[in-house]
């Protein structure tokens, strides 16, 4: 089993979730198969009683597990059915730990966080990794981990001294760390600056984790002066280092990691050049050119409590995505607070109240051009 290890730096919401994503997708476009796995550090079992505001949706898997919404993305990229143990938390790590020093099968020793919780990651890891997701017999050739938060988190550090001690585990050419970093430009001068970067790769060096690629978030693509700074301080080949700049749609960031190269330099790490094929992105390539040539708009309402945060209703807006894009119509989503059409509105601020009746009673319904959808979430057995 070969591993690919997706960590971030600097600040969250980098788009880890879509990095580990279309890295999962441009290794399957090379023959292999594969499967995933993403560590959330909190200390939650799981996301299911988790407000929608506080961490996105709730994606619900086939097993009924309720895990984070980056799982659904990896369903969606890579076609496969994860289980509920392909999302870890801490919660679960520590109650797994409990539960064997109650059975007393730790024979009296004293519990602690190395080596027993390291232990208890790096066995998990290994044990879903073995898990067939894609209706295959048989385990897949690479499992894609996600590892959630920011390097240099205090709630980070069991999973990321795991992970040290995983990658001497499974030993050279089986283990590859891709570190996503944000490089920002500075609008006063136009310039790109290296130096968070370089920071949250010595950070994570100094906690036992070297990476072998660095996937760089820009508004732009690196300049080239730039990209040799970051290989000369950060100790990277310029060859490894990738722009995963603003794009129109995040389809495109397999085309930008094929484009650059980077499962070459995956490959080369994992020792699977002479296994892999050229990446055949052909029908991917097609349906992200139909997505940027949509013109003719479809406007959907949207209905629902939690709509101050789009990341709440996900797959809803995925569903509707993907069904627009096969129908050659531009998505266009007007967000509708369930609040603001209730009697109490229309007391407190009536020019809300209206606003929001008014959305949902425009002509183009009747032509079917406008569409409503009423969206409700149940948070721990609660219809929210």
């Amino acid at each position: 089993m070969k591993y690919v290890l997706v960590t971030g730096g600097v600040v969250s919401g980098l788009g880890k979730g879509v990095t580990a994503s279309s890295i999962g997708v441009i290794l399957k476009a090379c023959g292999l198969r594969v499967t995933s796995i993403k560590i959330d550090p909190y200390l939650n079992t799981d996301a299911g009683t988790m407000s929608p505001f506080e961490h996105g949706e709730v994606f619900v898997l086939d097993d009924g597990g309720e895990v984070d919404l980056d799982l659904g993305n990896y369903e969606r990229f890579l076609d496969i059915k994860l289980t509920r143990d392909n999302n870890i938390t801490t919660g679960k790590i520590y109650q797994s730990v409990i539960d064997k020093e109650r059975r007393g099968d730790y024979l009296g020793k004293t519990v602690q966080v190395v080596p027993h919780i390291t232990d208890a990651i790096q066995d998990w890891i290994e044990r879903v990794a073995m898990i067939p997701v894609d209706g295959k017999e048989g385990p897949a050739d690479v499992c894609v981990i996600e590892l959630g938060g920011t390097i240099g988190d205090i709630e980070s550090m069991p999973f990321i001294e795991a992970l040290g001690q995983f990658s001497y585990r499974v030993g050279p050419g089986n283990f590859c760390l891709i570190h996503v970093s944000l490089v920002p430009v500075l609008n006063v001068v136009g310039e790109q600056k290296t130096k968070p970067t370089q920071h949250s790769v010595r950070g994570l060096r100094g906690l036992g984790l070297t990476p072998n690629i660095l996937a760089c978030r820009s508004t732009k693509v690196l300049e080239e002066n730039v990209k040799a700074k970051l290989a000369q301080f950060c100790h990277i080949p310029a060859e490894n280092i990738v722009t995963l700049h603003d794009v129109p749609n995040i389809w495109h960031i397999p085309l930008l990691l094929r484009d650059q190269k980077a499962h070459e330099a995956i490959l080369k790490e994992l020792n699977l050049l002479g296994v892999a094929r050229k990446p055949a992105l052909e029908l991917w390539t097609a349906r992200t050119k139909v997505c940027d040539m949509l013109h003719d708009p479809v406007r959907i309402a949207m209905v629902g409590k939690y709509t101050g945060l789009s990341d709440s209703y996900l797959s809803v807006l995925k569903a509707l995505l993907h069904a627009s894009v096969a129908c050659h119509r531009k998505l266009i989503v007007e967000w509708v607070a369930a609040g603001d059409l209730e009697d109490a509105t229309a007391i407190e601020a009536p020019d809300v109240y209206k606003a929001a009746w008014d959305l949902l009673k425009v002509p183009d319904c009747k032509s079917a051009k406008f569409h409503f959808i009423f969206l409700n979430i149940s948070v721990a057995g609660s219809n929210l």
